[in-house]
């Protein structure tokens, strides 16, 4: 058995994954949509929104996400989130995990 808890003084963070455990994927969180534009050659990324609203781009186009939402970004999708509310909370998975698999678009 696993168990973390997110440090609400930090936006976004990883509870775990297999650089500290057996645990084959990262699985991570954040508390505020971070506008860092980005994208994945290969994982795919899977948003569960826990609480509150936020307003996710992907490939330019606006989503608006609710608590019970769920987002899966696909390998080469530009993505980013633009702002949420004061409550908000996301879960993130990455599937499968390749290192260094992050790219910055300016």
């Amino acid at each position: 058995m696993i168990h973390k808890t997110l440090d609400p003084n930090k936006p976004k963070g990883w509870y775990i994954g297999p650089w500290n455990s057996k645990v084959p994927i990262p699985v991570g969180y954040a508390n505020e949509g971070i506008n860092e534009d980005h994208f994945h050659s290969e994982m795919f990324e899977i948003y569960l929104i826990a609480k509150g609203a936020a307003t996710a781009v992907v490939n330019k186009e606006k989503i608006f996400l609710h608590e019970g939402d769920i987002l899966i970004v696909e390998p080469n999708e530009h993505h980013s989130f633009l702002n949420s509310s004061e409550d908000y909370l996301h879960f993130v998975i990455h599937s499968p995990f390749i290192e260094g698999d992050k790219t910055i678009v300016e």
